[in-house]
């Protein structure tokens, strides 16, 4: 089920960072608590940047050989044409098919060139390089690793499911990512989700403000988290039920 996600629900989704969104997404009990999300295998190459939020536009990858016709960025031509034609803000994924990797996926120019035409970050299995000049962009980055040339690069194909630290994403699945790691967001849930943050968040602000007050004891302890609990069962309660009257 695919379903037209407004502006303002992306920007909602923005203000949380992504184990709030994981933390919410739970509450659905729609998926496994141990799926949708990316493994340790994927880091962001600049923690410090707020959350990513965007639709995916993938691509395969590879590096490791020379392409049999044309020149290296194979294919970037064809990938900045289809990205052109997407709207929203886009996040390229690239599964990088050699394995280990054997080259850079991007670099200073890929992301200048993906974020002129409306990305607002990229995804990869294999590596990245520039990254001191990538950094002034302000363009967040997710990679296994690091690599100082781009070997043979050929965008192999375009548009298709893409597998990335243990998660499958298909081209316009919805992204959010932070320095904790990326995760699917199903898009009949992206206005939940991103309603329920507040929600979730003002639960855990029961046993914090409860901890950072002083004079704790176990049995106050105990009390807030029973309180948290409630809240957060009651929260999910209604959100489920949202999302089952809305199908």
């Amino acid at each position: 089920m695919s379903v037209e996600i407004p502006s303002a629900v992306l920007d909602e989704l923005r203000k949380y960072d992504t184990p709030t969104v994981c933390n919410v997404l739970e509450l659905f009990e729609m998926r496994s608590r141990i799926v949708g999300y990316t493994d340790v295998r994927i880091q962001a190459c600049y923690p410090a940047l707020p959350p990513m939020v965007g639709f995916a536009t993938t691509a395969t990858f590879r590096a490791g050989a020379p392409p049999r016709g044309g020149d290296t960025y194979m294919g970037l031509g064809a990938q900045v044409e289809r990205i052109a034609a997407l709207s929203g803000p886009k996040v390229v994924v690239f599964q990088d098919l050699d394995d280990p990797p054997t080259a850079a996926t991007f670099g200073e120019i890929m992301c200048t060139t993906y974020k002129a035409f409306g990305c607002v970050g990229l995804v990869t299995s294999g590596c990245g390089r520039d990254l001191d000049q990538v950094e002034p962009l302000k363009f967040p980055c997710f990679t296994g690793g690091t690599m100082p040339s781009h070997g043979y690069t050929q965008i192999v194909e375009l548009e298709v499911p893409v597998r990335v630290g243990g998660v499958w994403i298909n081209p316009g699945d919805l992204l959010h990512g932070d320095r904790n790691g990326i995760t699917t967001i199903p898009h009949e849930l992206a206005a939940l989700t991103a309603e329920g943050c507040a929600g979730f968040m003002d639960a855990e602000s029961v046993v914090l403000n409860y901890l950072r007050a002083g004079n704790v004891t176990v049995a106050g302890f105990v009390t807030a988290r029973d309180e948290c609990k409630r809240r957060m069962i009651e929260l999910g309660k209604s959100l489920k039920a949202r999302a089952a009257s809305a199908r």
